[in-house]
Order: structure tokens, then sequence, then C-alpha cells
């Protein structure tokens, strides 16, 4: 990795939030919303340059990234097609740029700063190209991926399970690395999960 080269995030964050009945990314999380809780988190670990894939409701997210340096927007408009074109979207906004390493997170997955961090460390000091937590043995979020591999992130469709596949094909170059840190699984889809991920208070 060149010194110049940027760690870079791509924040899913196009969806419907239809199984929350509201737009997950403007749920209250820590004294602030869960869209900006993510981006300082990313941007403190120490990710440089953070692209927030849009689609659902775009409009009253863009001015909450604009507002964060270091934070940029990209619109998905085919965000009903597949979170694959979301994770194309993120891909295409970072391409050409002096990227070494690309977090992959979405919106409703708050993680904390130091969590983040600590993947963040490992994936760097190991010659793995993707770093995948888990918890009791469960894959989690975020995945770490080696810029290298962002060509074939570009080709993913549905139909061939997206990430999964790309994950597959290098199996030998993936690190699952345990962690003593249930939140690497949450997953907000509803109201229920978002209550019980607020009362753990990680």
């Amino acid at each position: 990795m060149c010194s110049s080269d940027l760690i870079g995030a791509i924040l899913l964050a196009a969806g419907e939030s239809s199984r929350m009945g509201q737009l997950k990314a403007l749920l209250p999380w820590r004294n602030t919303t869960l869209l900006e809780h993510q981006l300082r988190s990313l941007l403190d670990a120490g990710v440089q340059q953070v692209v927030v894939v849009v689609g659902h409701d775009a409009d009253r997210l863009k001015p909450l990234i604009e507002a964060v340096e270091g934070a940029s927007w990209a619109l998905n408009n085919d965000y009903l097609q597949g979170k694959t074109t979301s994770l194309k979207t993120g891909v295409a906004a970072l391409s050409g740029q002096p990227i070494s390493d690309v977090l992959l997170l979405n919106v409703d997955q708050p993680r904390s700063a130091a969590t983040v961090r600590m993947l963040l460390e490992r994936h760097q000091a190991s010659s793995f190209r993707i770093t995948i937590p888990t918890h009791g043995g469960k894959g989690g979020h975020p995945i770490f991926i080696s810029a290298e591999l962002l060509p074939e992130l570009a080709e993913i469709d549905e139909g061939s399970q997206g990430l999964k596949a790309v994950v597959r094909r290098h199996t030998d170059a993936t690190e699952r690395f345990e962690l003593n840190d249930p939140s690497v699984l949450w997953d907000l889809n509803t109201p229920e999960q978002y209550q019980k991920a607020l009362e753990a208070g990680i």
C-alpha cells in the first residue's frame, strides 16, 4: 500500500426501509441519526473517504451527507432492483481514486469507531484480501476488501448472489476474524431489532 492510498467506505442507504416503517437512516441513534453516527464512526476510525449510496428519499439524506467532510453521496436510481445495484453504484463512485482498501457496510448496521478501527488495523496488517468480522462464529459487518477486487465487485448481480459470490471465489484470501462484540451482527431491519440494539447500549 502506498502512503498516498486512502481507505474508502461504501455505506448503503438507498433502501425503502419497508420493514422498519420509517427511513432507517434518520432513526435516532446515540444523540444523532443513524446515518450521521455511521459517518462519524467510520471517519473517526480512520476511513478517509465515505461514499453513501442513496436512493429512496435521497433528498432528505443529501444535506446531512454534504455537511460532513470526507463524505459524499452517489445516487442509485435502480435501488428497487436489489442491494447489488447499490454496491455497484458505490464502487463506480470510488473508481479511479487512489484507494487501497474498501469497507462495506449498511446504514442499518451501526458500529462503534473502536470496532471499525480494530478491523481496519487487522485488515491492513494482514495479507488477506478480505476481512470479515465474526461473533460466535457467525459472519458480520463491516467487511473490508482490498481495492484490487473492486473490478469484480463492479460486475456482480443479484442472480449470482452478488458479494457472496466474490467472497466464495476468494475463500483462501479471506480472514474471518472473531470479535467479542455482538454488535458486528446487528442488522436493524425491524422496530424490534432497533429497540433491542438501543437497549444494548454498546
